[in-house]
C-alpha cells in the first residue's frame, strides 16, 4: 500500500449553522506544508481569526479528544480551553478524498452543517480547491495481528488485509433501516461514490431527547434523515437503500482519521457509535506511537527503500535505486543507487577490475523514472513500465564500488501510457552518463 501527502491547491470557505450548536459558523480549508497532518486553527477566547497570532492549533489526532467528555452524536477536540464540536463529518471527507495535510481554519466552534446533511459539500469544497500532490509517500498503520474492542453488543476489530476495508452493521427497530451491513474497500473513487453523500440520521422519538440535551439545534428535516415509524420526515428519499449503514461508515472514517494517518487493514464494527470509534482509535494510537519508524521513517524528506518496493516490482539482483531524494508530481525526480563490491555483476565485470556495467547504470537511471511515473497511477502495483527507447546516451567515466549514483531526470513529453524523459548521472558532482530515455507504461 503506498499512499502520498497531498494538500489543497488554494484556499475554499463555506458558511452556514452548526448541526449541534445552531450558531452561525465558518470553515476554510487552506493548503498546509509537509508533514503538518490534519490541524484546525480556531480563535481564542474573545479573539477572531483575523488575529493571526492568537490563533489556537488543535491537532486532529485522537489525543485531542478529551477522555472525560462523553461523545454522543459527535466527536469533540480540545486544546486547553477551546472546544470544537462535529469534526468526524470533515475529517471523513478530507481524510477520504486522499487529503493528509490541511489546516482547517474554524469560526463558530463547529463546521457548518452542510444543507445536504452529508459530507458531499466537504468534498465539492476540497474539488473546488484542488488536490496538490506533494511528492512524498505518507506515513500509514498497517494492522499485523487482531485487534477486538468490544463492549457488551457492541464490537470494532480490526485484522490484517492488502488494502482499507470497512464492515459496518446496524440495527434498528424502524422498519425502513432494519438490519444493515456493509462491506467497501475504501479509496477517494469509492469514498466519493459511495460514502460521501450518504446523510446523517435520527429517530423521531430521539429528537426532543437530544435538543434537551443541547444538540441538534442546527438539525432539521432539510439537513438530516429523521426516521418515524417507517416513513422519513418532510417526505424524503433514501440515496441508498442501506443510507444509514453507509453514514455510519462515513462516521467511523472520520473518527478513524484521529490515528493521523491511513490505515492498511479491514476494519470491522458492530453497532458502534463515536465513543467506541475513538475508543479503539485510540487503541491503534498507542500501538502506533509506541512502534519504531523504519519503514516508511517519521517525517522523512526522501522515499526510503521500503516506499520504492510498494509501486516498482523489481527486486534483488535487479532494483537498483535506493532512495529517492526529490519528487515534484509530473515534472522531475531525483534518485540515488550506491554501488557497493557486493553487486553480483562485479563477479564478472570485471574480476579484479570491477566497473559497473554501462547498461545498469543506463537501467537504475530508467528505474528511477519509473518510480516519478508510477507514483502517480491509482494502482501501481497493477502496471509496469516498459523501457522502450534510448537516444543520445554517453558514458563519461567509470562507475565502480564505492561510488553514490545521483540520477537526475525530467520529464519531457508525457502522452497517454507513453513519455520521454531526459537523465542526467553523477558521482561526487561529476557526469558520469546522460541520456534521453523512452517508456511505456502498461498493465502487469
Amino acid at each position: 500500500m503506498i499512499r502520498l501527502q497531498k494538500t489543497l491547491s488554494s484556499r475554499v470557505s463555506i458558511e452556514g449553522i452548526g448541526l449541534h450548536s445552531g450558531q452561525k459558523s465558518r470553515m476554510t480549508f487552506a493548503p498546509a506544508e509537509k508533514h503538518t497532518g490534519l490541524v484546525f486553527k480556531v480563535p481564542a477566547p474573545g479573539k477572531t481569526v483575523d488575529d493571526a497570532d492568537s490563533l489556537v492549533e488543535i491537532k486532529a489526532v485522537v489525543e485531542s479528544v478529551p477522555k472525560d467528555k462523553d461523545l454522543v452524536r459527535a466527536t469533540t477536540l480540545t486544546q486547553g480551553d477551546v472546544q470544537i464540536h462535529t469534526v468526524e463529518h470533515v475529517l471523513a471527507a478530507l481524510s477520504g478524498c486522499g487529503i493528509t495535510n490541511c489546516e482547517i481554519i474554524l469560526e463558530g466552534g463547529e463546521p457548518p452543517v452542510p444543507a445536504c446533511g452529508s459530507a458531499l459539500s466537504y468534498v465539492e469544497m476540497i474539488d473546488e480547491a484542488g488536490i496538490c500532490d506533494q511528492g512524498l509517500p505518507s506515513m500509514y498503520f498497517k494492522i499485523n495481528k487482531p485487534i477486538v474492542l468490544q463492549q457488551g453488543l457492541v464490537e470494532v476489530t480490526g485484522e490484517p488485509a492488502e488494502s482499507f476495508l470497512i464492515t459496518f452493521k446496524v440495527e434498528y427497530e424502524d422498519p425502513l433501516i432494519g438490519t444493515q451491513e456493509l462491506t467497501i474497500d475504501l479509496d477517494p473513487v469509492t469514498f466519493r461514490r459511495e460514502i460521501a453523500s450518504a446523510r446523517t440520521f435520527a429517530m423521531m422519538s430521539d429528537v426532543d431527547k437530544l435538543r434537551e440535551m443541547g444538540l441538534g439545534q442546527g438539525g432539521s428535516v432539510d439537513n438530516a434523515l429523521v426516521f418515524d415509524n417507517g416513513t422519513i420526515a418532510g417526505g424524503k428519499d433514501l440515496r441508498f437503500p442501506d443510507e444509514c449503514v453507509r453514514h455510519k461508515i462515513l462516521d467511523l472514517i472520520g473518527d478513524l482519521a484521529l490515528l493521523g494517518m491511513p490505515i492498511q487493514g479491514h476494519i470491522k464494527a458492530r453497532f458502534s457509535g463515536h465513543a467506541t470509534n475513538v475508543e479503539f482509535t485510540r487503541m491503534l494510537a498507542k500501538i502506533e506511537r509506541r512502534m519504531p519508524r523504519i519503514y516508511p521513517p517519521r517525517n522523512a524528506e526522501y522515499w526510503d527503500i521500503a516506499s520504492i518496493m510498494e509501486i516498482m516490482p523489481h527486486r534483488y539482483p535487479f532494483l537498483l535505486v535506493d532512495r529517492i531524494l526529490e519528487l515534484e508530481p509530473g515534472k522531475r525526480v531525483v534518485g540515488i543507487k550506491n554501488v557497493t563490491i557486493n553487486e553480483p555483476f562485479f563477479e564478472g565485470h570485471f574480476p579484479n577490475h570491477p566497473i559497473m556495467p554501462a547498461v545498469l547504470i543506463t537501467e537504475a537511471m530508467a528505474q528511477v523514472g519509473g518510480v516519478l511515473l508510477m507514483s502517480a497511477a491509482e494502482d501501481p502495483k497493477g502496471k509496469l513500465v516498459y523501457f522502450s527507447g534510448i537516444d543520445n546516451a554517453r558514458f563519461r567515466r567509470p562507475v565502480t564500488p564505492g561510488d553514490q549514483l545521483r540520477f537526475e531526470l525530467e520529464l519531457v513529453k508525457l502522452r497517454g501510457p507513453l513519455c520521454k524523459m531526459r537523465g542526467t548521472a553523477w558521482v561526487d558532482g561529476n557526469l558520469v552518463a546522460e541520456a534521453d530515455l523512452m517508456s511505456t507504461v502498461v498493465d502487469s
